[in-house]
């Protein structure tokens, strides 16, 4: 079964200190859902259109276990304390089961 991941990019953070709330209660979401926490702010060599501003990687036994978690009644509480004035992109992807080979040159 393909892992599943949550990754969230804040491309601009006024305020860090704000979001208190929102680790706190989604920390403990994610932790029930049985995600862990990979990345959270850390070092970022941004390449391309990327941005270096706060990246979250979590991870999930499965892609259907990380969708559950985000829509956790827990989660969604922590999404309320999200404040207003954030903008984040945010995805849940699946991962790979298998080896990965570069296919026509793209991956």
């Amino acid at each position: 079964m393909a892992k599943g991941y949550w990754v969230s990019v804040y491309p601009a953070i006024s305020g860090p200190e704000r979001l208190t709330a929102y680790d706190k209660l989604a920390g403990a979401a994610v932790q029930a859902g049985g995600g862990r926490v990979l990345s959270v702010g850390g070092r970022v060599v941004a390449h391309e259109a990327g941005i270096t501003q706060r990246v979250v990687l979590i991870e999930f036994d499965s892609f259907e276990q990380a969708v559950a978690a985000y829509e956790s009644e827990a989660y969604q509480k922590a999404l309320v304390a999200l404040p207003d004035s954030f903008e984040r992109d945010f995805r849940i992807v699946e991962g790979v089961e298998r080896d990965f080979r570069i296919i026509g040159g793209v991956y």
